[in-house]
């Protein structure tokens, strides 16, 4: 059993309920926030799990020059932190910087390295002396072996508060991303918290030309097939018009659908931890 980890008043590990790490891939509007955010409080609460709300201020590594990068550092955790405080819910955004950490600290509850620099170690340091609660995505470029490398790195800083493993899919080129379920049992091995990316593993990276494709049709499948490995929460980008999202589009979940998405996943989560504790041989 991985060790608890607590953002906020959720915990992910332990015998915590399931947790969902869900909202829009980047902050468009206040008003966006303010809709998914309701919504999923609304299925949270349903269904008994443990929401992080979660959107980025600035996507630092588009495909594209003229790609939308959200609002920005400064303005985008202003609105996080107006989340925050409405709705009573822990927030967590992807830093890109190490000079960024310590003002973001202030406001999230968890701080998101994302995949491209889990090697980064000033990065990954800095992010650990913070005192908040860290997840790492492990990088398309990186095999699950190497996870146990990287919270090795982390867990030596004095002041580390605990750490999430991420896995969101292995990169053999030509746009496209493969998820090898035997991952979430190695990261695993780290006994910390392992997360299942559902949406950026049904990414295409750069496939839309100046922009990532996605099959957000294999969504489903590929996070029950999580659920069934037995992870400890399962990280979801969601939008009301994903056709109409400024990033990551075609491989974000429709807002309207997630309630349906969620009975199964569920309904898949309680049969699989009836089972976990039992050793097969």
């Amino acid at each position: 059993m991985a060790k608890l980890v607590k953002v906020g008043e959720v915990g992910l590990g332990g015998d915590a309920p399931f947790a969902l790490i869900a909202g829009p891939c980047v902050i468009e509007s206040k008003d966006l926030l303010r809709e998914v955010v309701e919504k999923l409080l609304e299925l949270t609460q349903k269904f008994n799990l443990g929401l992080i709300f979660k959107s980025s201020f600035d996507k630092a590594n588009r495909s594209s020059i003229r790609s939308f990068r959200g609002p920005g550092f400064y303005e985008g955790l202003g609105l996080l932190e107006d989340i925050k405080k409405e709705y009573k819910v822990a927030v967590v955004s992807d830093v890109h910087e190490t000079w960024q950490v310590e003002p973001a600290s202030r406001v999230l509850d968890l701080i998101q390295i994302p995949a491209f620099l889990a090697r980064q170690t000033d990065l990954l340091l800095a992010a650990a002396a913070c005192g908040r609660p860290m997840e790492v995505k492990k990088g398309q470029f990186m095999a699950p072996e190497d996870m146990l490398l990287v919270a090795e790195k982390i867990t030596k800083e004095p002041n580390f508060a605990g750490l999430i493993l991420v896995e969101r899919g292995a990169s053999f080129g030509y746009h496209n991303l493969v998820v090898d379920m035997r991952a979430l049992v190695i990261m695993a091995r780290s006994g910390w918290p392992v997360v299942f990316d559902a949406t950026h593993s049904a990414q295409l990276p750069t496939a839309a030309g100046q922009a990532s494709g996605g099959q957000r049709e294999f969504i489903p499948a590929l996070a029950q097939a999580a659920v069934a490995v037995g992870v400890d929460g399962l990280f979801l980008e969601t939008h009301p018009a994903p056709e109409k999202a400024l990033c990551d589009g075609p491989n974000q979940w429709p807002l309207n659908k997630l309630e349906t998405l969620l009975k199964r996943l569920t309904a898949l989560n309680d049969l699989t931890r009836t089972y976990r504790k039992e050793e097969i041989r």
